[in-house]
C-alpha cells in the first residue's frame, strides 16, 4: 500500500510551523490543508488531551466566527500524534496567507478566559477533558516561538 503524504515529510526535521500539508480539488474549488505544527515531533513531549481539546473548541469557534475567514473554514482539529492542528480552508492558500490569522486565533486563546465554549455535557461527549490554563499557555508558546517573526523555514516542509 502506497503512503499517504503526510507519511512523506521527514518528522525528525520537522520544527514547529505552518506548512501546507496537501491541496485536493474539490468541484470547481480548491481545499487546502495546513499542518499547524505547535511542537516538535519525536523532540518534545506531545501536547496533553486536555490542552488539545481546549484548543480545538476555542479555535474552532474563532475560526467559525472570522469576518472574513468564516465562510472558508471546513474543519480544525488535531492531529492524533498531538503535536498539533489541522485547518481546512475552502481556496488555494500558501502559508503566509494565514499568518495573520493564525496570530488572531493563538492570540484569541492565549487571552481567554472564562467558560469554553461547548464544554459542557449537553454540547460535547467529553467536556470535562478541558485545560485553559494549559491551552493559554501552549497558544503563548506558539506565538512567542513560531508566529511572531515567522520565516519561510517554518512555512514551508523540510527537505
Amino acid at each position: 500500500m502506497q503512503k499517504i503524504t503526510s507519511f512523506t515529510i521527514d518528522h525528525l526535521k520537522l520544527q514547529p510551523g505552518i506548512y501546507v500539508s496537501r491541496k485536493d480539488p474539490v468541484g470547481n474549488t480548491c481545499v487546502t490543508t495546513f499542518d499547524i505544527r505547535m511542537t516538535s515531533p519525536n523532540e518534545e513531549p506531545v501536547m496533553n488531551t486536555a490542552e488539545v481539546h481546549t484548543i480545538e473548541h476555542l479555535g474552532a469557534t474563532f475560526l467559525r466566527n472570522h469576518p472574513d475567514f468564516g465562510p472558508k473554514i471546513l474543519y480544525f482539529g488535531p492531529m492524533g500524534c498531538r503535536t498539533g492542528f489541522y485547518l481546512l480552508l475552502a481556496g488555494d492558500y500558501e502559508s503566509a496567507d494565514i499568518v495573520s490569522l493564525m496570530t488572531e486565533m493563538f492570540t484569541f486563546i492565549r487571552d481567554y478566559r472564562g467558560e469554553v465554549p461547548g464544554a459542557c455535557a449537553k454540547d460535547c461527549g467529553n467536556y470535562l477533558d478541558m485545560n485553559l490554563p494549559m491551552a493559554n499557555y501552549l497558544a503563548n508558546r506558539f506565538l512567542s516561538n513560531v508566529l511572531e517573526g515567522i520565516g519561510p523555514d517554518r512555512l514551508c516542509y523540510p527537505q
